[in-house]
């Protein structure tokens, strides 16, 4: 079923439709969020606003001006973008707080510290992977490659890297619930 025919149905009340839908759309609007977020956690908590939002305007919905799904994406995006804003506005206030002397109430030497030794244990835990896992993990993570990308720079398959990148999470997750 359509998603304009499925979302008239949300607009209804109809609980089955909207699970049918929010199959349908999800996934691509978790991904159009995710291109705009570029936070994985913050992406899955702007989509589920979003899924949230379209079960309760779904009624706004008119089919005569316009298809539904681009009328998703749209709100998807107004959120994801209201979402940068905010965080923007909030680190700015931080900011501007900071210069007053109005800061938060920590203490930047002891946070500068933990971070350093956090860096420290991730990079000895990098050291219990294989060099084949560390490299999908390095090139993911700090180099910022997608599974695609690190596959095509490895000269890889998809799936090798997939597996690299699954089995070296698990040891890091491993390693760094001993050190914490």
């Amino acid at each position: 079923m359509k998603a304009d025919e499925l979302l008239t149905r949300v607009a209804e009340g109809d609980q089955e439709a909207f699970e049918e839908l929010y199959g349908l759309v999800s996934a691509q609007v978790f991904g159009l969020v995710r291109r705009v977020l570029r936070d994985h956690a913050q992406s899955e908590e702007v989509t589920q606003e979003v899924l949230v939002e379209l079960w309760r305007s779904a009624p706004r919905f008119d089919p005569a001006r316009g298809r539904a799904l681009p009328w998703i994406l749209t709100l998807a995006h107004r959120r994801a973008v209201d979402r940068v804003r905010s965080v923007r506005a909030a680190i700015e206030r931080e900011a501007r707080a900071a210069r007053r002397g109005e800061g938060p109430a920590f203490d930047q030497v002891a946070e500068a510290v933990e971070a350093g030794l956090e860096r420290e244990w991730v990079r000895g835990c990098l050291g219990s992977l294989t060099d084949l896992q560390r490299q999908a993990v390095v090139l993911a993570y700090y180099d910022g490659c997608t599974y695609r990308e690190v596959a095509h720079r490895l000269s890889v398959p998809l799936g090798t890297v997939k597996t690299r990148m699954r089995d070296g999470l698990l040891r890091l997750r491993d390693c760094l619930e001993t050190v914490l």
